[in-house]
């Protein structure tokens, strides 16, 4: 065994083994290393290779992302009717923002690399993947004899294409959160047909994540396609072909023929999707027999649900979270002597265990949720501590103020909001709620024009991520184009710079550290919790996949043999 392993070895870069130095050392647990390796581009079957003839078969804590539920041998055919949350646009998939747009769009379009339930990269249109040196390079070989739905062949020029429209600030992508700073419009090159080069605005050790179904909005199109008509046909490589689509009630799909992976063609027959507006019709739909899956309810409306023995709950623990952001650039929060003050004055408790029933992590105001491989656990939780709130406030000359707290029905954020009026009360701050849509909250989601963007005090949702890069840089850096804190300090930069370049665990752990620390000091938002990602299905549904990020797999669903 030692000969095979010193005869892979002397073929790996100096990053790879690196990786699986970390590993023979203790340093890491079979399940990060399974996930740093493939990254990195190492294929699963090496690093699965690897891990058994290195390791000790420890595993590190679990972590979320994905699950498939019930994996018991399942019936062909069928129908599965699944309940999606309403989108908040339409199916354009440059726009496309919430978990039932996303989770439509993954129907019939797919991503390079999916980002599993073990926060891995595994390939789906992309076979493999590596960098260079020092991260700024990524070379990706594009999977061979793959057909869109009008059966046109997909190719490198596709997928560079389809990362360049979207690197295009011209075309206003959502998925501009995970790209400003890291790729550019013309980064992503085809060299030849089965192949992509991406050049890097700076060196990302975790560039795949970038790629992969995180990055939501990145569905590989055809070159030249207009994606203003993706909802007329649905364009794209994945399992299913779109029958009928009906804006505000949802899609019918059948078995594309067509599909490129032999393991994973559908099972049912048909795929139903019904669009729920109000979380609550949602939960009665699945405990009426409308649908059989729910792809998500919140632990705070769903009790009915986790309490019911005809629902089977999924549960995975994850990165998805609430950001109360404080405006640094405008009073009464431009002291961070304030935000710290109101940051103590939360009862995370009263969150955790009241609010949410236990189905959360608790946050300690960094975007570094306790799943995350690279989170220091040795910093101390922030805990509520009146007293110390009050002694800030009065140091800062505010000891009482009016604030308004703008935000969205969606979920537990009333309710989380309502807390947080309650919590602040006691140190003489009086919250003025205002929870309105999520058109109203949202506005046009650029500055200027956006509650969202623009209030001094706001409460925003964020999904799931495999890597903290997104939350690192659009939120909060000084360029970010999701600032809602409007925070800029040139420190924190660099540090995020430092986390995001870092290709080995030990260099993103220790830039980690001094995130964590540094934003418990600045606050400018205050992260309280990360929340479980909760699906239900009947009792007689198996072989469903669910993300946290929120896509919806029920290829190889079906009712129970």
């Amino acid at each position: 065994m030692q000969r095979q392993v010193d005869v892979v070895r002397s073929q790996r870069s100096e990053l790879e083994n690196h990786i699986i130095d970390e590993y023979r050392s203790g340093y890491i647990g079979r399940r990060e290393f399974m996930r740093r390796g493939a990254v990195v581009g190492m294929s699963l079957p090496l690093v699965g290779f690897l891990a058994s003839a290195c390791g000790s078969g420890e595993e590190s804590s679990s972590s979320g992302g994905g699950a498939e539920a019930n994996k018991a041998a399942v019936s062909k055919g069928g129908v599965v009717k699944s309940g999606l949350q309403l989108p908040g646009s339409d199916l354009d998939p440059i726009k496309v923002n919430n978990q039932g747009a996303l989770g439509t769009l993954g129907q019939s379009g797919e991503y390079l690399i999916f980002s599993d339930s073990q926060l891995k990269a595994v390939p789906r249109l992309a076979e493999s993947w590596e960098p260079n040196e020092d991260g700024s390079q990524w070379t990706f070989k594009i999977r061979q004899g793959v057909k869109f739905q009008d059966g046109k062949p997909m190719t490198a020029e596709d997928v560079a294409a389809t990362f360049n429209l979207h690197a295009d600030p011209d075309n206003g992508s959502n998925a501009l959160s995970a790209f400003t700073g890291v790729l550019s419009k013309g980064g992503a090159q085809a060299t030849d047909d089965s192949t992509v080069v991406f050049e890097l605005d700076a060196p990302n050790g975790n560039f795949p994540f970038n790629t992969s179904s995180d990055n939501y909005n990145l569905i590989i199109l055809p070159k030249g396609f207009d994606p203003t008509t993706w909802p007329k046909n649905f364009q794209g490589t994945g399992p299913w072909k779109l029958e009928k689509y009906t804006p505000n009630v949802g899609v019918t799909y059948t078995k594309n023929p067509d599909y490129w992976d032999k393991t994973r063609q559908p099972l049912p027959d048909r795929n139903e999707i019904k669009f729920y507006e109000q979380e609550e019709a949602a939960i009665l739909g699945i405990q009426g027999g409308e649908v059989d899956l729910l792809a998500q309810f919140s632990a705070v409306n769903g009790k009915a649900l986790l309490n019911d023995p005809n629902i089977n709950v999924i549960e995975l623990r994850a990165a998805q979270h609430r950001q109360l952001h404080m405006r640094t650039d405008q009073e009464p929060f431009t002291d961070k002597r304030v935000r710290q003050a109101v940051a103590l004055l939360i009862n995370r408790d009263n969150i955790v265990k009241g609010l949410l029933e236990e189905k959360s992590d608790y946050g300690n105001d960094s975007p570094f949720a306790p799943v995350y491989p690279t989170t220091d656990k040795t910093v101390a939780q922030r805990k509520q501590d009146v007293e110390k709130a009050k002694a800030l406030l009065a140091d800062a000359g505010k000891s009482s103020f009016d604030i308004e707290l703008r935000t969205w029905r969606v979920f537990e954020v009333p309710q989380y909001a309502a807390l947080v009026q309650n919590d602040l009360k006691a140190a003489g701050i009086n919250v003025k709620l205002n929870v309105t849509d999520s058109a109203s909250y949202y506005g046009d989601a650029v500055y200027g024009k956006s509650p969202w963007l623009d209030s001094s005090f706001g409460i925003t949702e964020y999904g799931h991520r495999g890597v903290p890069n997104v939350f690192l840089g659009a939120p909060l850096k000084s360029d970010g184009t999701w600032n809602s804190a409007h925070f800029k300090n040139k420190e924190y930069d660099k540090l995020a710079n430092e986390y995001v370049a870092a290709l080995d665990l030990q260099s993103q752990r220790t830039a980690a550290k001094k995130i964590q620390e540094m934003l418990l000091d600045e606050v400018p938002i205050i992260f309280s919790y990360f929340y479980f990602y909760l699906s239900a299905t009947t009792p007689t549904l198996a072989g469903v996949n669910v993300s946290a990020m929120g896509q919806v797999d029920i290829s190889q669903a079906g009712q129970k043999a």
